[in-house]
């Protein structure tokens, strides 16, 4: 993670850009509040309020299952873009990305595990110092 004070601020306000820009692209709804928090190996964002106006009248019904479960599904579909999004951000491989909801009070988690750095896990960009390979 990058050392600077300024550096860290940058990267929490860009990772809660993303996590928020992606759930407003896909429920049409963003976070009123999301909070990142950066570990050594993981970068945990909170949100809070993120329900739609959809979501809270099936739940005044008493259809919390089906709202979680439309939660999940939406995380599912979202996983991938924010994988992507927080490896370019972090320059870390994401091993592992989770989910949780809970509806009361609204809030929602977005984990990531952070593995290798991707330079290092793409292995070297330049080609070996050694003799070419000879063929046939």
């Amino acid at each position: 993670m990058p050392g600077s004070t300024d550096a860290v601020k940058g990267l929490h306000s860009a990772i809660n850009d993303l996590v928020v820009r992606a759930l407003q692209d896909y429920t049409g709804r963003g976070a009123m509040r999301a909070r990142t928090v950066l570990g050594a190996d993981t970068v945990m964002v909170l949100l809070e309020d993120t329900l739609t106006r959809g979501e809270r009248t099936l739940l005044q019904h008493g259809r919390t299952d089906e709202v979680l479960a439309l939660r999940r599904t939406f995380q599912e579909v979202m996983g991938g873009e924010l994988r992507t999004g927080v490896e370019a951000l972090t320059g870390r491989r994401v091993v592992a990305f989770m989910s949780a909801n809970h509806v009361e009070p609204d809030l929602a988690a977005e984990i990531f595990v952070l593995g290798d750095s991707l330079a290092e896990a793409d292995g070297p960009d330049e080609p070996s110092s050694g003799p070419p390979e000879q063929v046939g």
